[in-house]
């Protein structure tokens, strides 16, 4: 979240990480604050910023990357010369727009904000303009896996999201709930239809159920890369959601199918 941070500390943060682990490190660029006023403030950061900053802000990150000239003034140590690769994150057309202005990656969070996934992608490989980092437009979509045994045990895991959200939308959010036997007795039915709409970029089921509607996602976004998350209650359950994921992934890869490339995170 760009507008918590000094373009320098974070060009040095991840100047240090890319040191510490060469080439395995992204940064990825937000430009909601993220937090609320008192936060903000505990960052020695401006409350009453409105984002107008982050295309500014983003260049001078940029810049720290480059490598020093003599008589610069301000450089990031470490940071200047490596080769650390920036992406805009979005849940909106803002970063869209602003990804192809750049020509950076671009990473839309449709996991939680799915109304303009498409029109955002659209905007960004449309208007995408060359640069020193990438040649063409290269997108990252989000979307929620819950992978089970059966397509009824993955939806009961699934209320554990269900609930989290919930319970987000009410301002009491906190550690992720166990799943519920039934979720219909848990929200209002406005909750309902703000919960759904808003995880509607959500794959739940058996590993036949996921193969087919993950097929579907991919055919209707066309991403490079996939960014799966999993709100998942119980560490084993959720492991075994990745790894029937990956297998699944794997399975439509042999098949000669379409899927995120180079790979799904």
């Amino acid at each position: 979240m760009l507008p918590n941070h000094a373009p320098l500390v974070i060009a040095e943060q991840f100047g240090t990480l890319e040191s510490l682990f060469p080439g395995r490190i992204d940064l990825g660029l937000g430009r909601a604050p993220g937090t609320d006023i008192p936060a903000t403030k505990a960052l020695r950061r401006k409350s009453n910023s409105t984002g107008d900053e982050f295309p500014s802000d983003v260049q001078e990150l940029q810049s720290y990357f480059e490598a020093a000239v003599p008589g610069q003034k301000v450089r990031a140590v470490p940071g200047a010369g490596l080769r650390v690769p920036i992406w805009l994150l979005g849940s909106s057309l803002f970063s869209a727009q602003l990804a192809a202005a750049l020509g950076l990656p671009f990473a839309f969070a449709s996991h939680f904000a799915p109304a303009d996934v498409m029109q955002a992608l659209q905007l960004y490989r449309s208007r995408f303009k060359p640069s020193k980092q990438l040649a063409q437009p290269y997108a990252m979509v989000g979307l929620n896996v819950v992978a089970a045994e059966t397509d009824a045990e993955a939806r009961r895991i699934f209320t554990s999201h269900q609930q989290a959200f919930v319970l987000l939308r009410r301002g009491t959010p906190g550690q992720i709930p166990p799943p519920i036997d039934d979720i219909e007795t848990y929200w209002t039915p406005a909750e309902k239809a703000m919960a759904s709409h808003s995880l509607a970029c959500s794959v739940v089921g058996s590993p036949k159920t996921v193969e087919r509607e993950l097929a579907e996602f991919i055919e209707a976004t066309q991403p490079d890369e996939i960014i799966i998350a999993g709100l998942i209650y119980d560490q084993g359950a959720r492991l075994r959601s990745y790894e029937i994921t990956a297998e699944v992934r794997e399975r439509m890869s042999l098949q000669g199918r379409q899927v995120s490339a180079p790979a799904a995170r």
